[in-house]
């Protein structure tokens, strides 16, 4: 497809020449190779400021890390814009995918201007024959025929916040007038659907949705979703973890609830992430997920002004692994701090993981979760052991049963010819 004629931002050359990389850029005297292995960067382009104000959002109390006297002040500038995309294709080692995670807050502040000229940045800095694509969380509001246009065009994957039914996704989902988002969510999907933009659908489930699972996939099903990604919320507290947390067990009946509904209906029409993953790893291969690989640390979080995050769930001071305008990318990735951040995943297991029948299924969740205590007392065990140990117990047979279809070269839905 032939991008706008716009794209290349009127002034911008495809490609710069050796004086322009030099008035662009600061020198940098640290090395530069390609990253070990390929990571992922989430953008934040507009930081914690958003349009609305989730009551469950971990991000928005991050704005206290910057001292900007206006909120019109969070927004990636030219400079930072053109650094991050440079290095981050650069960083990549060869023959990898690069992909374009933009995320806030609130992307879609920033404007189309923004993400056409991002889009011109990697035209300009691809190699011949690179992949690059891009992805757009988005609460949805501001969506409408003229983004989505653009959206199309330029081949973008947009993620859409929709907790459910209306009552449900208003429990949380408020805008800064403490009104419900939803009839203008759904506005947006609809723009979506009908400029035919590629999307997928993230529910964050919580404690007042999370009973209703079965129903939330029917409704997101019902209203076109064919991928749905599910996001459970664990807020630690001093003595816990807050009332909004989806509880353990809570967590493995609405996975549950999900399952059966998608497994009686809809397994091949229909991709929920969390299923695709375990499938993945059913079969042998690697886990698509940090929250479930061994290790992490190759996913990453980048701030409007070029600070570079371990994660963006541990987007603290102390978790600060440099900034891209100072430091190579790859220097940041590979680093020690970066590094020690992604193998403490595994090194502070305690033995109640260790010895779980399920640990290559799970290698202890996200850390982020990581707030309650083993039955011996030993810290570091996730807020939903128990759930995932119930979604494990309950998929397994049929998930065996899917991977000997595939490999015997049938469908997953022929999966009962294998049980």
């Amino acid at each position: 497809m032939a991008p706008p004629p716009d794209w290349n931002g009127g002034s911008l050359p495809l490609k710069p020449s050796a004086a322009q990389m030099q008035a662009i850029f600061k020198p940098m005297t640290d090395p530069r190779e390609p990253a070990r292995a390929p990571f992922h960067l989430i953008a934040k382009p507009t930081g914690a400021i958003c349009n609305i104000k989730c009551e469950y959002c971990f991000y928005l109390d991050k704005e206290a890390l910057y001292d900007h006297p206006k909120r019109s002040d969070f927004r990636m500038r030219d400079e930072v814009l053109e650094r991050y995309v440079s290095e981050y294709i650069g960083a990549q080692p060869g023959g990898a995918e690069v992909n374009f995670s933009w995320q806030g807050g609130e992307p879609t502040l920033l404007g189309v201007e923004f993400f056409r000229k991002a889009v011109a940045y990697q035209r300009r800095y691809a190699a011949a024959g690179q992949v690059i694509t891009n992805s757009l969380q988005t609460n949805g509001i501001l969506l409408d025929d003229e983004w989505c246009v653009f959206l199309r065009e330029a081949e973008f994957l947009v993620g859409i916040s929709i907790d459910g039914a209306e009552a449900l996704h208003d429990r949380y989902r408020l805008d800064l007038h403490g009104r419900g988002t939803f009839a203008r969510v759904i506005a947006g999907l609809e723009a979506l659907q009908r400029n035919r933009v590629e999307y997928n659908v993230l529910t964050v489930v919580q404690r007042d949705n999370g009973d209703h699972g079965a129903a939330i996939y029917r409704f997101l099903r019902d209203k076109g979703a064919r991928f749905i990604q599910l996001i459970p919320i664990v807020e630690p507290e001093p003595e816990g973890v807050s009332s909004r947390t989806v509880g353990g067990e809570q967590w493995g009946r609405f996975l549950n609830a999900v399952w059966d509904e998608w497994l009686a209906h809809d397994v091949g029409t229909v991709f929920v992430g969390h299923f695709d993953m375990m499938l993945g790893l059913t079969l042998g291969a690697g886990s698509t997920a940090c929250v479930h690989a061994k290790t992490c640390g190759r996913a990453l979080a980048i701030e409007h002004n070029g600070d570079v995050y371990s994660c963006d769930h541990f987007v603290t001071p102390e978790h600060r692994v440099g900034n891209v305008t100072e430091i190579h990318l790859d220097v940041i990735v590979d680093g020690p701090a970066q590094t020690k951040f992604g193998a403490d995943k595994y090194d502070t297991l305690p033995q109640y993981c260790l010895d779980c029948e399920y640990l290559s299924s799970c290698y202890g969740g996200c850390p982020a979760h990581r707030v309650a205590r083993t039955p011996a007392g030993e810290p570091n065990l996730n807020h939903l052991c128990a759930g995932y140990k119930l979604f494990y117990a309950h998929t397994q047979p049929t998930l065996t049963a899917m991977a000997k279809a595939l490999r015997a070269g049938q469908l997953a839905r022929d999966y009962a010819n294998f049980l």
